[in-house]
């Protein structure tokens, strides 16, 4: 799948419809992926989630209209989204570090987030290990929250520290992070510290504890060896700006993902983790 040109369609259909009613599914349309997969590897390529960029440049050109002086704050604020003069009044206090009357004022500071501008460099020569494999069907169990896609970096890490602190590693180890669940419309996915079912026997689980099966599948298996969550997050990286833009053979089948995570010191420059993205041939 070439990438390059279906995100540089979808940047420019961002900027052609900043002031509309943004659906996240029709963005991805652009770049050929669905709305949670697109949102993956706009927060692994570009350093900051779409809804992020989204804000920024409206925040931005609300920031442009009212320098101007003729804009009224509550006409700005409409066309850009916000429901109410007090929302857009932190939003754009946030930002730009004045209150929007003040930025109707001469000679006042504002800050500024061009369009982006996709430029991917795919060299070849660097090694990308990894495994096309055809998994049995399995089922999972665990403990899930639900996460934002603007947010979930940060977040996600500290659901694992409160997970072993409250005692939960003695449940469930944690074998798995699977992402899965995403509603396009509210940004919300669930992300779930899991093993498998067969793992735990007869073990009993507390009644918030999820089960979640996988059907038999395809899967491409990148392994990672160093320190959580450097590693991983290098490989996934790997995963987003190089193997996928360049495959020609496999394409995603499926709105999930699974971190696989082995019993060792997460600290060691030898332990071993994986990702396993769903894939079906071309």
């Amino acid at each position: 799948m070439d990438w390059l040109p279906g995100i540089q369609n979808a940047v420019r259909y961002i900027e052609d419809n900043v002031t509309e009613a943004l659906d996240y599914e029709k963005i991805a349309a652009q770049a050929y992926v669905s709305s949670f997969h697109f949102q993956r590897a706009f927060s692994v390529l570009c350093g900051f989630s779409l809804g992020e960029y989204i804000r920024n440049r409206r925040l931005t050109l609300a920031g442009m209209e009212l320098s101007s002086g003729g804009a009224k704050v509550i006409d700005v604020a409409v066309k850009y989204g916000y429901d109410s003069p007090d929302s857009f009044t932190k939003a754009f206090s946030r930002f730009h570090g004045i209150p929007p009357s003040s930025a109707k004022k001469e000679g006042q500071n504002l800050k500024s987030v061009a369009p982006l501008k996709i430029k991917f460099e795919l060299e070849g020569g660097h090694v990308m290990d990894y495994r096309i494999e055809a998994k049995e069907a399995f089922t999972v169990i665990g403990t899930v929250r639900e996460f934002n896609c603007d947010t979930s970096y940060a977040e996600i890490p500290k659901f694992w520290g409160e997970h072993f602190e409250s005692g939960g590693g003695e449940v469930v180890s944690g074998t798995f992070g699977v992402c899965y669940g995403h509603d396009d419309d509210t940004k919300l996915f669930n992300y779930m510290i899991a093993d498998y079912v067969d793992c735990n026997g007869d073990k009993k689980f507390p009644e918030n504890y999820v089960k979640k099966a996988f059907e038999a599948r395809t899967w491409a298996v990148f392994p990672s060896k160093g320190a959580l969550p450097n590693a991983l997050q290098q490989v996934n990286t790997k995963i987003w700006s190089e193997w996928l833009p360049n495959c020609r053979e496999y394409e995603l089948d499926g709105n999930f993902n699974i971190e696989m995570y082995t019993c060792g010191d997460t600290d060691s420059p030898d332990y071993y983790s994986e990702i396993w993205l769903p894939v079906k041939k071309i």
